[in-house]
């Protein structure tokens, strides 16, 4: 197929280190992982049209966290910047909108999370709806405790099958130099674990990680003079459901991952390979379905987000990850997927295409 000017590609992707507990600042996180991408593409700091960054000001524990970040950029001479309270996934789409505009060919999408800073259980409830889930103290493990028993109860999935997708991601994740929890795990093991919040065991849940990721896109013919096969965004949407998971129809389907996929075009052609940011064992098989991919697409070689989950990155990850399988293992169309919000609200879905 032939590209236009107006078509835009993922041409550059880097992540730094994933960690427990790191030491670093945000700022000192991301200044050689942003560095990093730049150089990958032969360009420099000046070079980039526009710059969009995904943090979270609950995480780094004060307000307006996001503009000391604008130092790993390189804020001098100045550059046209953005920022999104939001997964950096949500920073690559303001950055795909705004190529689209047609007057700049390239800019960076960057997203940072330093989740060791607090206790993930606590710190997300006063994210919440302040009338009705906060003083409930309705954190993230428990919505999404209530949420598995609602699979479990529909009869769709049991807990051997959210064993069996903890087993596969972390396999995966051996071959993933980036990841934090890898190896082979055998499943009657894992269910043998103690409940964390039933019917929720430790291995169901996500990490603690801290880390940050970077991505350079391009417009037209410009994405072909840094990339040898660039990753073309074919298709892009996101759908939003409503905050309060009692006011959706059925948690144990996402409506909005669904919508996303059409609006993106996953139909259109067979996936190679899709990146699934669940950050929850049980979500994925939640996920697939809404996805309805064939069989022999093969999910999260990476490992996903049960092997390294830092939060307002994975989703951006899940973009660079499934970017890398067209640029250095000649895939010709993935999937990425990226959530927010308290059992699945709300969901992104991209499609990449290389080249014949």
């Amino acid at each position: 197929m032939a590209r236009t000017e107006n078509d835009i590609a993922i041409v550059g992707f880097a992540q730094g280190e994933m960690e427990r507990r790191s030491q670093k600042t945000e700022t000192e996180m991301m200044l050689p992982v942003v560095a990093e991408a730049i150089a990958s593409v032969g360009l420099t700091k000046s070079d980039i049209g526009f710059t969009v960054s995904g943090s979270c000001d609950y995480l780094s524990g004060q307000a307006f966290s996001f503009v000391s970040n604008v130092d790993a950029y390189g804020a001098w001479p100045p550059i046209n910047e953005s920022h999104v309270e939001m997964d950096g996934a949500w920073a690559l789409y303001e950055a795909f909108v705004r190529l689209m505009q047609g007057d700049i060919d390239t800019a960076l999408a960057a997203g940072v999370g330093k989740n060791s800073n607090s206790d993930a259980s606590t710190l997300y409830t006063i994210e919440m709806d302040p009338y009705y889930l906060t003083p409930l103290g309705a954190d993230p493990w428990s919505l999404a405790a209530l949420q598995a028993r609602a699979l479990l109860d529909s009869g769709r999935a049991t807990e051997r099958d959210f064993a069996e997708v903890v087993a596969r991601n972390r396999a995966s994740a051996k071959s993933n130099p980036k990841a934090q929890v890898a190896g082979d795990f055998d499943v009657d093991e894992l269910l043998a674990a103690d409940y964390v919040r039933n019917p929720l065991r430790r291995h169901d849940l996500p990490p603690t990680t801290d880390g940050c990721a970077a991505i350079i896109l391009a417009r037209g013919k410009k994405a072909y003079e840094l990339c040898e096969r660039p990753a073309w965004i074919t298709g892009f949407d996101h759908r939003i459901e409503a905050h309060l998971p009692t006011m959706r129809a059925d948690i144990t389907r996402s409506v909005s991952t669904a919508l996303a996929a059409a609006g993106a075009g996953v139909k259109n052609g067979p996936i190679d390979v899709a990146e699934i940011y669940a950050p929850f064992s049980f979500q994925e098989l939640i996920i697939r379905d809404a996805l309805d991919l064939d069989a022999s697409t093969e999910i999260n070689p990476s490992g996903g987000a049960l092997a390294t989950n830092p939060v307002m990155v994975s989703g951006l990850i899940r973009m660079g990850e499934a970017a890398n399988q067209i640029i250095k293992n000649g895939k010709r169309r993935t999937l990425a997927h990226a959530t927010s919000g308290p059992c699945l609200q709300q969901n992104l879905v991209a499609v990449l295409e290389g080249d014949e």
